[in-house]
């Protein structure tokens, strides 16, 4: 097949080395996990919740007070000297505060996880286009290394007749002119090639050589359910969504929190002090009255947060089911084009351009007529390649909404 990630040696290739590394798909996903940034800084994300989680579980330290000075006696009989004192203070942290607390981290973890899920499947959708454009971009090399060297084929054997009267001179400048802009055509082509890897490189870094090849085909085309189907099934799989929604519960936890936070918080106190002739043994209660501050200002913070996290998940339900849609219609009229073509129109192109070969020979047509029908069979292997590239594409963001790939993980 045309769409292949074979190292293409040819000899009017220079930009391809003929010992260049070749990878395949499976290989560069394996270097995801621990070379893709978007991924490291998800995993650190995912790392700062779960310390948020141990913080939420941590009691409040004790505070240790220890002092000392004189005494001087005031009036008959009254001793003099040093006097010592310690206490120390708990602040006692009330079980509905600490499960509140708490609540408020565990949602914050589930929003951290869903959110690396949806980076993986984000960064691995990004792979997949990308390798699958080097093999498209390859294919396309191919196909103009192709047209050049039989362009050249065809302005020798011109030049040849020309020069012994066979043929007109305009036939000559014609072939001429279409060997140059083979020419041009297999340089932009490689250079589309290295655009593709560049864009696969930025991806991983410089996990990937410079100079490599990518080996592989597409895979085959998918039966996919219908559209109402896979809408169902979006909204209830899809992270980025479930990590808006973990946002959501983190806001009502949080209010939950900043409200409970009202009642206060009492901290127990014990000490002694020593005195000349006298020693004191105490135990406090200290209990916070919430006159002046009701954490009206908080509990209003954490209110617009929550309905701020609510319009966000409500937006990106609309746009995720905006980009179903769109990646589905793509599919749908890419499949569509895809069938057309291996139907017979590569196959009726290419005959034409057999006739159009044979028809110059015998001498029945003109150069024109046959560079002509050369132009349009390249231009339909271009199309079914990118026919079959668009539908690839398409069929990867619907893979990525309905996060077909978390078992990667």
């Amino acid at each position: 097949m045309w769409f292949t990630g074979q190292v293409l040696v040819f000899g009017l290739a220079a930009g391809f080395q003929a010992h260049a590394e070749t990878l395949t798909l499976q290989q560069i996903i394996g270097l995801l996990e621990s070379h893709s940034p978007a991924l490291a800084t998800a995993r650190a994300q995912q790392e700062s919740a779960q310390a948020a989680l141990i913080t939420a579980g941590a009691y409040p330290n004790p505070e240790l007070e220890v002092g000392g000075g004189s005494s001087t006696g005031i009036g008959p009989g009254a001793l003099s000297g040093s006097n010592e004192q310690i206490a120390l203070a708990q602040p006692l942290d009330l079980p509905y505060i600490r499960e509140a607390r708490r609540k408020v981290a565990e949602a914050g973890i589930s929003s951290a996880d869903e959110a690396r899920h949806y980076v993986w499947l984000t960064v691995l959708s990004q792979v997949r286009l990308a390798f699958f454009d080097i093999l498209r971009r390859q294919a396309e090399l191919q196909v103009n290394i192709e047209n050049e060297l039989l362009l050249s084929q065809i302005r020798d054997k011109i030049r040849l007749k020309v020069e012994v009267g066979e043929a007109p001179r305009y036939e000559q400048v014609k072939s001429e002119a279409e060997a140059l802009n083979a020419l041009k055509l297999r340089q932009s082509a490689e250079t589309r090639v290295q655009d593709a890897k560049s864009a696969l490189r930025q991806i991983l870094g410089s996990a990937l050589p410079y100079d490599y090849e990518a080996e592989g085909d597409l895979p085959p085309p998918e039966v996919l359910p219908a559209l109402e189907t896979l809408r169902g099934e979006v909204l209830d799989k899809q992270p980025g969504l479930r990590q808006f929604r973990a946002n959501v519960e983190k806001a009502q936890a949080k209010i939950r929190f900043e409200k409970d936070l009202r009642y206060p918080q009492p901290t127990l106190k014990a000490g002694a002090q020593r005195d000349p002739g006298l020693e004191q043994w105490q135990l406090n209660l200290v209990l916070p009255l919430p006159i002046w501050n009701q954490r009206q200002g908080p509990i209003a913070e954490a209110t617009a947060e929550l309905k701020q996290a609510e319009a966000q998940l409500s937006q990106q339900e609309f746009a995720i089911i905006r980009e179903l849609e769109n990646a589905y219609n793509r599919y749908r009229i890419a499949h569509q084009q895809v069938e057309t073509f291996d139907a017979g129109l590569l196959a009726q192109a290419e005959s034409a351009l057999k006739v159009a070969e044979a028809a110059y020979r015998l001498g029945q047509r003109g150069i024109i007529d046959y560079l002509d029908a050369q132009r349009t069979y390249r231009s339909v292997r271009n199309d079914y390649l990118g026919a079959r590239f668009d539908r690839q594409a398409a069929l990867i963001d619907i893979q990525r909404l309905r996060a077909t790939d978390l078992e990667r993980l």
